[in-house]
């Protein structure tokens, strides 16, 4: 099959707001600030320079120096962080957590994107330099978020205690999560490269972020990607007045406040994706990682005996930077603080809380990045093109809701018509000369004639569900083999892509892989892609 491409409101998996931002709504046109296309870029390579202090390159490029201390970088990395000391050179970005193994497959899509992004933007403005970005998300806490990654129906877990930022967790215990995966896996073609590949990131680094970067760096070094920790001393330096800010002056919590309720007015369909606290800031220390909370002049780390007064608390930022964390409204300034960063790269959910920053931004003197929604595909091997051939299915037929797509292919192959829209309209028909001889003689059997109206509306429904219901029995081998396939390509009834993890391709594809989804995705896409692998 052809590369196929779904619009992404057809896929019926993308919210409202999301669909409205790819469509370039009126009602969101308040909520950020240039729209991602070829042209626009060329703007926000302008006000991105003339707002980015050269101090701050000179921190990056030092930090990330020793961030990478313990690996041997390709030169694509070594050549693009030495690229970032130069005042021509900017970023795209994306984030994720710190999920074993990569998590879901969309992780891949994440990083595809921004590579592309980067490489697109170079031909475009070769007068500048692009450097793709990986944001780890060390410093969450949300370890059963990220403690996991499914292998064949199958949840492969790491059990363990956990407390405090994810990223400085030790790796030990991850031996057993390779012994099971190495079990699921079998002797595959490529099973023995995906054991090593696990076992030198997990088994041969003490911590999650070292064992992480190790991993994203072997999958995506030589395309030049650079991976930041934003748990760093020295770029958190960078964030002391905006830490300061948001304690003494709340500004996040009105800023993010006043935009949501404006989001909520501007479309009563768009679900506000997250909401502000009057803190903004976690305090972490090894093993902890618990919100701030001011309560009469006072400062309180929560679930803690820990307090400062303001006197206390502001030494504290300005001596340990390193222990104020951003949270999920405040992460996003920070990026952009110490990247020389022109777009954000993230998925549906991340997109829609971006767009209840802006406000906040143009309140901290920071451009706002823009936003562009990550790649997505569907991917389908061979023999499942040939048994979606086999049983005349479209790809937007795949997309349906189960129930719907039956209902539709068993009408199409059944041998009767069981579609009653003709009985339909024929009785309503039937009802408008009943209502006119009421309206003549008496009103008062109106009331009498649309209720028999209604009655045998659903009468016909009935009978309608019923039929079906006999025609399914009668189709049941089509329906089981249809149902078996749509529960193949969206597992749990949701996108593959949110599920499978990349091993499972990986062990058919190897290192094509990756080459394949660059070459088949394109970031200013609008489309979901349908993928047949080679």
């Amino acid at each position: 099959m052809q590369p196929e491409g779904i619009p992404f409101r057809e896929t019926g998996y993308f919210s409202e707001i999301i669909c409205d931002y790819l469509d370039q709504s009126s009602a969101l046109k308040d909520f950020y600030h240039r729209y991602p296309s070829t042209v626009s870029f060329g703007a926000q390579i302008r006000e991105k320079e003339a707002s980015y202090p050269p101090e701050i390159r000179k921190i990056l490029v030092d930090s990330l120096r020793l961030q990478y201390d313990h690996l041997e970088l390709p030169a694509e990395v070594s050549s693009n962080i030495d690229m970032l000391g130069k005042g021509h050179t900017f970023t795209v970005v994306t984030g994720h957590q710190l999920n074993i193994f990569t998590g879901p497959l969309y992780f891949l899509y994440k990083i595809i994107s921004t590579v592309k992004l980067a490489k697109e933007l170079g031909e475009n403005y070769p007068e500048n330099h692009f450097v793709p970005v990986y944001w780890m998300a060390t410093e969450d806490h949300d370890f059963e978020e990220i403690n996991y990654f499914n292998f064949r129906g199958k949840k492969l877990q790491w059990n363990r205690d956990s407390a405090g930022p994810v990223g400085r967790l030790s790796t030990e215990g991850l031996e057993a999560v390779l012994e099971l995966f190495s079990m699921e896996m079998g002797q595959g073609k490529y099973a023995a490269e995906l054991r090593e590949l696990f076992s030198s990131a997990y088994l041969g680094h003490g911590d999650l972020t070292r064992a992480t970067r190790y991993l994203v760096n072997q999958l995506f070094g030589h395309y030049g990607l650079v991976i930041v920790d934003g748990d760093d001393k020295a770029l958190k330096r960078c964030l002391i007045p905006f830490v300061k800010d948001d304690l003494y002056h709340q500004t996040s919590y009105k800023k993010v406040t006043a935009t949501t309720e404006a989001m909520e007015k501007a479309s009563p369909g768009y679900t506000i994706q997250v909401n502000p606290r009057e803190i903004n800031y976690f305090y972490i220390k090894e093993g902890l990682r618990e919100r701030l909370i001011e309560k009469g002049g006072n400062y309180y780390v929560n679930n803690t005996e820990l307090v400062f007064t303001r006197e206390e608390i502001d030494k504290e930022i300005e001596t340990h930077p390193e222990r104020f964390s951003p949270n999920v409204i405040t992460r996003p300034l920070y990026q952009e603080v110490i990247l020389p960063n022109l777009c954000y790269i993230g998925g549906g959910g991340e997109l829609a809380y971006w767009l209840e920053l802006k406000s906040s931004f143009e309140a901290a003197k920071n451009p706002f990045p823009a936003l562009m929604l990550r790649n997505s595909a569907l991917l389908i091997t061979q023999k499942q093109d040939q048994k979606i051939r086999k049983m005349n299915l479209s790809i937007r037929d795949l997309f349906l809701e189960q129930n719907r797509l039956i209902n539709k292919k068993i009408r199409e192959i059944s041998n009767i018509d069981i579609d009653f829209t003709p009985q339909r309209e024929h009785l309503k028909e039937q009802f408008k000369a009943l209502y006119d001889l009421a309206e003549q003689t008496d009103k008062s059997f109106l009331g009498a004639v649309k209720a028999q109206e209604v009655k045998q509306l659903k009468g016909l429904d009935r009978l309608e569900k019923r039929l079906l219901k006999a025609q399914k029995r009668k189709l049941v081998d089509h329906v089981e083999r249809m149902t078996a396939l749509q529960n193949e390509l969206f597992p749990n009834g949701s996108l593959q892509e949110r599920s499978l993890n990349f091993s499972e391709i990986y062990l058919e594809m190897g290192k094509d892989l990756i080459p394949f989804l660059m070459n088949s995705m394109d970031p200013f896409s609008s489309e979901f892609y349908v993928l047949q692998m080679p």
